[in-house]
């Protein structure tokens, strides 16, 4: 009859994720037309701002980043259709926002939707990500 050893019982150390803050980040294949475009559509600048390189900007509760990838990695961030991934604005007033859209020359598509949560439309900066304007 074999034998089996069973091995002595290991201690389970617990690491704690710690997160201080986060932001999401776009990238910017095409020269900077996503640093005017926000620009324009938040109505400030943003900071830091290193040119062809970072832009940040600052909402409350959020910080967006814009940046330009590397030459070697860029393949990674084109043709992202598609992705499950939405930057959700909340509005006072959903028509303004969809007029200054607009004025942008980026209408919102559809028609406004009933959500759980408000009144709703889906529109899409110059990159083709998906930016929700809500209002409760």
């Amino acid at each position: 009859m074999q034998k089996y050893k069973i091995p002595p019982i290991q201690l389970l150390i617990v690491m704690v994720f710690s997160c201080n803050s986060a932001l999401v980040t776009l990238a910017d294949l095409n020269n900077e037309v996503l640093v005017q475009f926000y620009s324009q559509l938040l109505g400030q600048e943003p900071q830091p701002y290193i040119p062809h390189v970072y832009a940040e900007f600052h909402l409350d509760g959020l910080k967006l980043g814009i940046f330009k990838p590397k030459h070697f990695n860029s393949s990674e961030f084109t043709n992202q259709d598609k992705t499950g991934m939405s930057i959700c604005l909340e509005v006072h007033n959903l028509e303004a926002a969809i007029e200054h859209f607009t004025m942008l020359g980026y209408p919102p598509r559809g028609e406004i939707l009933i959500a759980s949560h408000g009144r709703e439309i889906y529109a899409f900066d110059p990159a083709g990500n998906r930016l929700i304007l809500h209002q409760s």
